[in-house]
């Protein structure tokens, strides 16, 4: 491990380490522009410089430039400081004075490094150019007079989101950076490159002129468009959201968030359920809370009731419902809201056990039923990252999508989970670091769920250190529902079977309603969707940012949100509405406030109380059927368009209308 001096400070290094890392380790600020540690070097900017010896009497690329052992840095000395002078008023010449008017003002990087670094005076009195804007499509607002030709998005577009859609023409001061053919950028990662920008270059379009960065309250938060929990930061003014954006967390999602996290916000406010309806001769009227509860207790749920969970509910939702469920005699409880019936007497099979960090590590895969790029986006750039970087080979089952790395599929009929070509197990016998991943559709297969835990052994997928063994869920309450006991053994259909007078359905829009035709249909949801339309009772529940809550992402890690904004007009939090139902119905659910609920589900489940630790629930392969047969499904049709909060989200209809069907855009002329 190299030893450099920094400013006089002596820190060691790791092999590999670039001067502007050391500098870092030695607690010193290094300004950039292209530099990211999570993309390759391209040296563009050259405002790192630093001054190194041994080597030439000059100003170095600190980002390009290797440690070695008994360099001395220095980062502060006359030349040093001309040099970034130098570099800045440069990068200056051609960007145009749009502070006051810039989506990025108040949190850009040239605006920062330029008070830092700068002149504090300009000698330019030329002429400055101007370049045309690109369109980039629904997510991506372009004003590329701005751009200072960094390539950060040519680069995150190319070896993260795996897109080859953005590039640079021409050459010098005449290079432009855009979407080849000016069209759309196809990418459900496409709304990172704006994080990226360290100019207002590129900027979030559904977020321009809303506000600026000081008049938001930030609150962490857990992202629930799927089952990876991507760690976020949401920007609210008042009781509106209006922003997300990820917050960095090396073992979920690294700094990345897909496009639905960040822009299905629009949708919160839109076809919203801010008061108590009851079904009277066939139709939907408002009524308060008090008539909404007698309608239910009027049925007398005592012993024949059931809750059904929808996708995006937290831990605290489910078991206030389950309690409500049992104290009135009843444990009907299902979360599998589609109809899937997977067996569940060991979560360790459901569970993604390799985990996502350790997902990049892997050098055989083999995918059986699953679209990663729609199931989850941010464990496909992990994927990604092992055929890039460690050259792993990737074998698929399921229908022929394009995943952004090479793959080969082997075919959609789930024969072939018991049947592998001689070529797969080949490979697999050679691999040190073997893996499974197994995605909705087929855990949807009867049989296939069998055929793949037997390839535990056949593939050797089970090593010291390493589970090579994984399921992707699709929807953020899945393993918090399995760990709270929301799984029948034969799924819905053991619900539908029990014919339950009252069935609660908390957030669930994607049942088959047609099948409790005989049941009191109680929605405890936020959105006017299916579920709204299908039921005899709304409850008017809060959405996502709305409340506190924990989720337990497919990796089985718990993780811990805040609430950001209240719900509107009527609307209460869900744990509220069942304590309070508890009491016209005349039964206990054992707790009167959030921290006694939260306390209480400790109890029950105590893994959920460890926040950011991965849940252990214990390796074991149930012994189960293992002969799958017909096509493998796609468990999603429309990625823009998996719940209901997306659905009322104009931004998120338009991506789907842009990107997956074809339609365009006119765009007024500036």
């Amino acid at each position: 491990m190299p030893k450099v001096t920094v400013d006089g400070i002596e820190v060691e290094v790791p092999a590999g380490a670039t001067v502007l890392q050391a500098c870092e380790a030695a607690g010193k600020e290094i300004p950039r522009f292209c530099y990211h540690e999570r993309l390759s070097i391209a040296g563009n900017c050259r405002m790192c410089l630093v001054e190194v010896s041994p080597g030439p009497p000059k100003p170095q690329a600190s980002c390009a430039l290797p440690a070695a052992d008994n360099q001395v840095i220095r980062t502060d000395t006359p030349m040093v400081r001309h040099a970034r002078e130098g570099v800045m008023e440069f990068l200056l010449i051609n960007h145009p004075l749009d502070c006051p008017i810039c989506d990025q003002g108040g949190e850009c990087d040239l605006q920062d490094q330029s008070v830092a670094y700068g002149k504090g005076h300009s000698r330019y009195d030329e002429n400055k150019r101007a370049v045309t804007e690109k369109y980039m499509g629904p997510i991506v607002k372009t004003v590329m007079t701005r751009c200072i030709h960094c390539t950060r998005c040519v680069r995150f577009s190319e070896e993260v989101a795996g897109v080859e859609s953005i590039g640079a023409l021409y050459r010098g001061e005449n290079m432009q950076i855009t979407s080849y053919l000016e069209q759309a950028v196809n990418s459900e990662l496409s709304g990172n490159v704006v994080d990226l920008c360290p100019v207002g270059a590129l900027t979030a379009k559904p977020y321009a002129f809303e506000a600026r960065p000081w008049e938001l309250t930030k609150t962490p938060g857990v992202d629930v468009m799927d089952a990876v929990g991507t760690n976020i930061r949401i920007d609210a003014r008042g009781r509106q959201v209006l922003r997300v954006l990820p917050r960095i967390n090396d073992d979920v999602n690294e700094e990345w968030a897909h496009d639905k996290t960040r822009h299905h916000i629009d949708g919160l406010m839109n076809r919203r359920l801010d008061q108590p309806w009851v079904r009277k001769d066939g139709k939907l009227v408002a009524a308060s809370w008090g008539e909404a509860f007698e309608a239910i207790k009027a049925t007398n749920p005592d012993g024949s009731v059931a809750a059904i969970a929808g996708d995006l509910v937290d831990c605290e939702t489910m078991f206030a419902a389950k309690a409500l469920v049992k104290a009135l005699g009843s444990d009907l409880l299902e979360g599998r809201q589609t109809g899937l019936s997977y067996d569940v007497s060991s979560l360790s099979a459901v569970n993604f056990n390799t985990t996502i960090s350790r997902a990049e590590e892997a050098d055989v895969i083999l995918l059986i039923g699953t679209n990663l790029r729609w199931e989850a986006p941010l464990i496909n750039t992990r994927i990604r990252k092992a055929v890039w970087r460690k050259g792993a080979k990737v074998f698929a089952i399921g229908p022929q999508v394009d995943l952004t790395y090479k793959t080969e599929w082997l075919g959609d009929d789930a024969a072939l989970i018991a049947k592998l070509p001689k070529a797969v197990t080949e490979a697999f016998a050679k691999a040190d670091r073997p893996m499974v991943i197994m995605g909705g559709g087929a855990l949807g297969v009867p049989g296939a769920h069998g055929a793949a835990l037997a390839l535990v052994e056949t593939l050797g997928l089970v090593k010291d250190g390493w589970n090579g063994f994984n399921a992707v869920h699709m929807a953020a309450s899945r393993m918090g529902g399995l760990m709270l006991g929301y799984a029948q053994q034969g799924g819905i259909a053991d619900v539908v079977a029990a014919a339950p007078r009252v069935t609660f359905f908390l957030g669930a829009d994607e049942v088959d309603f047609t099948k409790f035709d005989k049941s009191l249909k109680v929605f405890v949801g936020h959105h006017g969707d299916k579920g709204a339309h299908a039921a005899d009772i709304i409850l008017p529940a809060a959405a996502w940012p709305e409340k506190p809550g924990t989720f337990v992402n497919t990796e089985g890690r718990v993780q811990m949100a805040e609430r950001a904004t209240f719900p509107p007009g009527d609307a209460r939090e869900d744990w509220t509405i069942f304590r309070a139902l508890a009491d016209v119905l005349g039964v206990s659910v054992g707790f009167d406030s959030y921290d006694q609920l939260r306390a209480a589900m400790v109890a029950a489940v105590p893994a959920l109380g460890v926040e950011g630790v991965i849940a252990d629930y214990g390796w074991s392969v149930p012994s189960l059927a293992a002969k799958p047969t017909g096509p493998i499904p796609s468990p999603i049709k429309d990625f823009y368009l998996t719940n209901a909060i997306a659905r009322a989200s104009e931004t998120m209809q338009r991506c789907s209308a842009e990107l997956l069907h074809g339609e365009s855009f006119a765009e007024a002329a500036e």
